[in-house]
């Protein structure tokens, strides 16, 4: 039995000791690091003007739409107004080729009766003519004087008829049209420059944190200048730049645990979303001629499987790798 003892203790200080060799022997898992990102947005004006108003402050929440700076213009306002009566003259223009006067309509049919009333003297003049000369108490001459004032007194009546229906129908198609066009071309440089205005007004165009405020009141900026820095914490990401030979198994949807030191050692769950190479400038370059190869240099994104308080662009994260299961 004492035998049999030392045999089992034996075998169980080897197999301790094989253990302990094993861990010692083994190499440290390979440690990560990489950063948190999130979406950065530089705020600059679309048209040139002077600051009037500003509304937020470097750490200010400021919410997508919110009014955060003012600017003023002169030059725009006048090309405002001017694009205004612009537009108020080419509509009176259009009114004016679409219609006539009344006193010109009705001057129009005062003339077109007239020349009803001459036609039918003249008529009237050429029947008598006609029975005299019959009874020789008229002579051929005569007679001939009074056709050809009919015939002009006719005539004159459809100038009058066709001067009162030009009177009534106004301009013509093709004045009409250009009438139409120059509205419409006014109505688009008042739209331009009332865009130009709403423009002077600056809005966030995302729910973030103010990082930089670069406007002071009374100072001009041109268009596309910055004003503000706003960064999105709603939606933080980590960003890992690995050597491809450690992305063995590794594919979009994969999840694995990351440590976020500023936080604490709690376990942060993650999702990767993209893998994506580096440029050309971020390759590992082989130190040998001969036996080995360069490596190529991969972003790897993943964002947060749950909301994490206080993440914030810039923190270290840590992971262990290769993750759990890969």
């Amino acid at each position: 039995m004492l035998r049999t003892l030392r045999v089992v203790i034996g075998i169980v200080i080897v197999g301790v000791l094989g253990v302990l060799l094993w861990f010692a022997t083994k190499p440290p898992p390979l440690i990560v690091q990489g950063e948190v990102s999130a979406n950065r947005v530089d705020i600059s004006p679309r048209v040139s003007g002077r600051v009037t108003k500003l509304n937020a402050d470097v750490g200010d929440n400021v919410e997508r739409g919110a009014v955060i700076a003012e600017l003023e213009s002169p030059q725009l306002t006048a090309a405002l107004h001017m694009s205004e009566a612009a537009l108020s003259v080419a509509e009176a223009d259009l009114v004016r080729v679409n219609s006539t006067r009344p006193e010109t309509i009705a001057a129009r049919k005062a003339e077109l009766a007239a020349a009803d009333a001459d036609v039918t003297l003249y008529q009237e003049d050429a029947g008598r003519q006609g029975r005299l000369i019959t009874t020789g108490a008229s002579t051929q001459a005569r007679v001939d004087e009074t056709a050809r004032n009919l015939e002009a007194a006719i005539r004159k009546r459809e100038s009058a008829e066709a001067n009162l229906q030009l009177a009534v129908a106004g301009a013509s198609k093709e004045e009409k049209a250009l009438a139409a066009a120059q509205v419409e071309q006014a109505k688009a440089s008042l739209g331009q420059q009332q865009t130009n205005v709403h423009e002077l007004t600056i809005v966030a165009p995302i729910s973030g944190q103010v990082t930089t405020r670069v406007a002071e009141l009374g100072e001009n900026f041109s268009a596309g200048a910055p004003i503000f820095s706003l960064i999105d914490l709603q939606n933080p990401w980590f960003t890992f730049n690995l050597r491809e030979d450690l992305l063995k198994g590794l594919k979009v949807g994969d999840g694995f645990d990351v440590t976020v030191p500023a936080l604490g050692e709690d376990k942060i769950p993650v999702k990767v979303t993209m893998i994506n190479a580096q440029g050309q400038y971020a390759t590992w370059r082989a130190t040998r001629a001969t036996g080995d190869f360069d490596l190529r240099t991969f972003e790897v994104r993943a964002t947060p499987v749950k909301p994490v308080q206080g993440l914030r662009p810039g923190m270290s994260v840590i992971a262990s790798w290769p993750p759990a299961g890969h």
